[in-house]
């Protein structure tokens, strides 16, 4: 149980944080106010999200971009650090990306990218529109995949919390989690038809401390992968369903892949799923190590396969 404890300290020093952000008085940068944005649901609402993040990022005192209510198309924003001061994003409103799948040349629709000190709330939906992509995303066609954008992207993110949010037909990863440390998300809802492809809930791979908590999760792939590298890791109170179930994996199919360790899932309710509780790697040459798994208190209805440890996981029939 050693791993774990690390855990509890960084989510205490994480809601200390912004505890103590909230006493000192944060600048507003408005997107509609200020920046220009219009909730037509037809401006591009790239340009005044970008200048507003940048402005924000260089205050010396904590600052949030306020997104209001409304619906707004958003063709794509790289959203980068390092801020000078704590920063916080209010979603308020709907934000759709694209719905034609060939708008986008590579999987990103918004990334947030070496950024610290960092929340994101609000209530406000991050619209995939991925009705189109379900479509063409087959095992056949990978170059058309390769391309399809994941609806929420945190790179190297250090010490944040997302919350409030929901996630909705992403065309490809809900939300995606790389090299980030100590971050949670709580309260979050994310929806995509069973069907669709590929459409992992959270996905998260080479992070440590990553906490997802209280969380609704309905959608055609893993409601939760975690791949290599990822290390004391918590997720409790999720229901999960439709999907694939709460997998770590798929594991092995690269050389050098980083330990999976230290892993802990309870009091979950996983409903009309293929697999509940899943381990997977690929049958290859690869070695790679997962210790310190801990599933507990995981209801399960209607699930096939509740448990699953897959040594030979091979989804192309190789």
């Amino acid at each position: 149980m050693a791993p774990h404890l690390n855990i509890v300290p960084s989510m205490f020093v994480l809601l200390l944080l912004f505890i103590s952000a909230s006493k000192v008085q944060s600048d507003a940068f408005d997107v509609v106010a200020k920046f220009g944005a219009k909730a037509d649901g037809k401006t591009d609402l790239s340009k005044p999200f970008l200048d507003a993040w940048k402005e924000a990022c260089a205050s010396v005192t904590p600052s949030t971009v306020v997104i209001p209510k409304g619906t707004y198309l958003l063709s794509k924003v790289n959203l980068e650090g390092p801020c000078k001061a704590p920063i916080e994003i209010n979603v308020q409103g709907t934000i759709q990306a694209p719905a034609d799948p060939s708008a986008f040349k590579d999987p990103n629709w918004v990334r947030f990218y070496s950024v610290e000190n960092f929340k994101m709330f609000g209530g406000g939906i991050f619209d995939g529109q991925g009705s189109i992509a379900y479509e063409k995303n087959t095992c056949e066609n990978r170059e058309f995949r390769s391309k399809l954008p994941v609806n929420i992207r945190f790179d190297f993110v250090t010490n944040a919390l997302i919350q409030d949010i929901t996630s909705k037909d992403s065309k490809l990863f809900h939300i995606n989690v790389f090299a980030c440390k100590n971050i949670t998300l709580e309260r979050l809802k994310i929806e995509a038809p069973d069907e669709s492809p590929n459409t992992d809930g959270i996905h998260m791979g080479k992070s440590e401390g990553v906490n997802i908590i209280a969380s609704d999760i309905k959608t055609g792939d893993d409601c939760i992968s975690i791949g290599d590298g990822t290390k004391n890791m918590v997720i409790k109170e999720i229901t999960c369903g439709p999907g694939h179930g709460i997998s770590i994996g798929s594991l092995g199919k690269f050389q050098n892949e980083e330990p999976v360790e230290g892993i802990k899932i309870s009091n979950c309710t996983i409903t009309n799923t293929s697999n509940g509780a899943r381990i997977k790697t690929w049958p290859g040459e690869h070695g790679g190590a997962v210790s310190e798994i801990h599933f507990e208190d995981i209801t399960m209805n209607n699930v096939p396969s509740p448990i699953l440890i897959d040594q030979q996981y091979c989804p192309w029939n190789k």
